[in-house]
């Protein structure tokens, strides 16, 4: 009897180590240091970074993410980047590109911002574009996307770059101040600030979708040396990314999304409905599905980069600057 038992147990033993070695192993916890542009960390751009820790995205990929403020703003980010600062970095692909061009081995691993909705905002008094003739406008450094697209909208309108006088202002809240103080007559600002300021008495003129209809403003970007070496972590942390982006998108979660808005901006409910209205009603492409990146975007990108002398010709191929195996692994892209 106890013979026969032990004939019977062993091999039921056996498969249970047998079952044991093939689960997969547990990820071990990797932390990464995030570049952050200090001049949206309150903005609804970030708001993935607040959702991907809230809801326990990157808690369950074993990530820890560490907020790097990159001080300086966007331009400052790749440069960051390749000082070994931070492992990863938001950044807005004009300086991606110039950068890469230059020598840098910074590759967009994933999509952040796709197409901004930026409302050109101005004084109260002001009630057409024609009216900006001859006035202060506060822009970003002419190579940002903010700029390039204000430029475009103002030509649709008929104002010529001769037409108005540039101060060159980095940051939504720096523009937003210069137009406060009265030193600057229009300026665009993201979301909620224009909201804000509409709600200030100031006016909304026009909005870059008006004159840009497709667009890749923001990316994730890695060394490649780097990103190759830790392929698994950078995975894991574009899934998470993605089911944050994913979480946002779905209308199901617009009640908790809203709140998200208002604890992380510290605007009112109703802006929190606004921008979210002003985004998915209809879907404007603001914000990716997934992280995915737009190529026809980025190439649009480029695109405006020569028009405006950025880069020279031969205009490069956007494939030059992306590194898409990390989203593609993901299963994102």
């Amino acid at each position: 009897m106890g013979t026969k038992l032990g004939r019977i147990r062993r091999p039921i033993v056996s498969v249970a180590w047998l079952w044991l070695a093939i689960l997969p192993a547990a990820a071990d916890p990797v932390t990464l240091r995030y570049g952050q542009i200090p001049s949206t960390a309150r903005s609804v751009s970030t708001l993935y970074l607040s959702i991907v820790r809230q809801k326990g995205f990157l808690d369950h990929e074993q990530i820890r993410l560490e907020l790097v403020p990159i001080a300086g703003g966007t331009d400052k980010m790749v440069a960051a980047l390749d000082r070994g600062e931070v492992d990863v970095t938001q950044t807005a692909t004009p300086y991606l590109i110039r950068a890469a061009l230059s020598g840098s081995d910074a590759t967009a691993i994933a999509g952040e911002t796709a197409n901004p909705v930026y409302s050109l905002i101005v004084k109260p008094q002001i009630q057409s574009f024609a009216e900006l003739k001859g006035k202060t406008l506060g822009l970003s450094l002419p190579v940002d996307t903010i700029s390039i697209s204000m430029r475009k909208l103002l030509a649709v309108k008929g104002l010529g770059e001769a037409d108005y006088s540039v101060k060159e202002l980095v940051g939504t809240p720096v523009r937003f101040d210069c137009l406060k103080r009265g030193e600057c007559d229009a300026v665009p600002l993201g979301q909620p600030e224009d909201f804000v300021a509409i709600g200030q008495g100031y006016r909304r003129l026009g909005v870059s979708t008006e004159a840009v209809g497709a667009f890749q403003f923001q990316v994730i970007a890695a060394r490649r040396a780097w990103a190759q070496a830790n392929k698994d972590a950078v995975v894991r942390f574009l899934r998470a990314v993605g089911a944050a982006f994913r979480f946002i998108r779905d209308p199901a979660n617009r009640g908790e999304v809203t709140k998200a808005i208002v604890e992380l901006t510290g605007s009112s409910d109703e802006i929190a409905r606004q921008t979210l209205a002003l985004y998915f009603e209809p879907d404007r492409g603001v914000m990716p599905k997934q992280g995915e990146i737009d190529l026809k975007g980025l190439a649009q990108v480029i695109s405006f980069l020569g028009e405006g002398g950025a880069i020279g010709p031969p205009l490069p191929d956007p494939d030059r600057f992306v590194d898409l195996q990390y989203l593609r692994a993901a299963g994102l892209q």
